[in-house]
């Protein structure tokens, strides 16, 4: 989270997860925001992050919003958390996790959710078929 990533993700812009974790399976990270699935096959998406305010997230494939992945919250008292399905039909899919280009408004990354630490935003991408 901040200084890790930026305070403000604004409307058709993207979360960054910009700390490497464990990887397998030929997923790869191309940048903080963008992750590259290899094969064209069904994905599990998980993904949280703490923000301020009410608002909404969605998953990306190749830069179009799945609508089917959106998730949001309408209270600023707790993290925003998506599970989905996903299934790529082409390789090399880039995937992202985007404040959607409908939102009303920007999200604020909360650095310091519940305590003195900073908190993180986490990824899990899975291979299932």
């Amino acid at each position: 989270m901040p200084p890790d990533n930026p305070i403000i993700v604004f409307p058709g812009s993207s979360i960054q997860f910009p700390q490497n974790g464990p990887a397998s399976g030929g997923i790869t990270r191309i940048g903080p925001i963008q992750f590259n699935l290899p094969d064209i096959g069904v994905y599990q998406v998980m993904f949280e992050v703490a923000v301020t305010e009410p608002g909404q997230l969605v998953v990306t494939v190749n830069g179009t919003e799945l609508p089917q992945t959106l998730v949001g919250r309408g209270t600023g008292t707790s993290q925003i958390v998506g599970l989905s399905l996903i299934t790529t039909t082409v390789v090399n899919s880039i995937i992202t996790i985007r404040n959607p280009v409908a939102s009303a408004n920007p999200l604020t990354i909360t650095p310091l959710a519940g305590g003195g630490g900073p908190v993180s935003a986490h990824l899990i991408i899975t291979k299932l078929q």
